[in-house]
């Protein structure tokens, strides 16, 4: 697995394209792919964060749901915006939303082959 962070809209899914060209990619944006959905691409899954705050809303577990996901796409590339920077925010949903998907990516950047920052379209591997 591969994860791929970054600050909003600094190019983080064409620098991931521009890397899979050769192998092909299928782009999940927002969501997780069935086992039967993804078929023989890699698997990337864009705006990961916004999946962890609607797993979160429908009352799922997205750290269970990852764990899960991960088994079955061992290969994928993850995508998403680092969001715990800035204003602390006042609803209590929205503060738990901030500090799991912290905790999530904190658990794949120690699980994943590479990690790579994107700022301005420029990958940095920071790991």
């Amino acid at each position: 697995m591969k994860l791929v962070i970054g600050g909003y809209a600094q190019g983080k899914l064409a620098f991931v394209a521009g890397r899979c060209k050769a192998a092909g990619c299928r782009v999940w944006d927002g969501e997780l792919p069935k086992e039967a959905d993804a078929g023989a691409e890699v698997v990337v899954i864009d705006h990961f964060h916004n999946w962890i705050k609607s797993c979160m809303a429908r009352g799922g577990c997205p750290e269970t749901e990852t764990e899960a996901f991960l088994e079955n796409f061992p290969d994928c590339v993850i995508i998403s915006d680092e969001i715990g920077n800035g204003i602390v925010p006042a609803e209590a949903f929205e503060r738990e939303y901030r500090e799991r998907t912290g905790r999530i990516l904190v658990e794949l950047a120690g699980k994943a082959e590479e990690v790579v920052r994107v700022i301005c379209g420029i990958g940095q591997r920071i790991k």
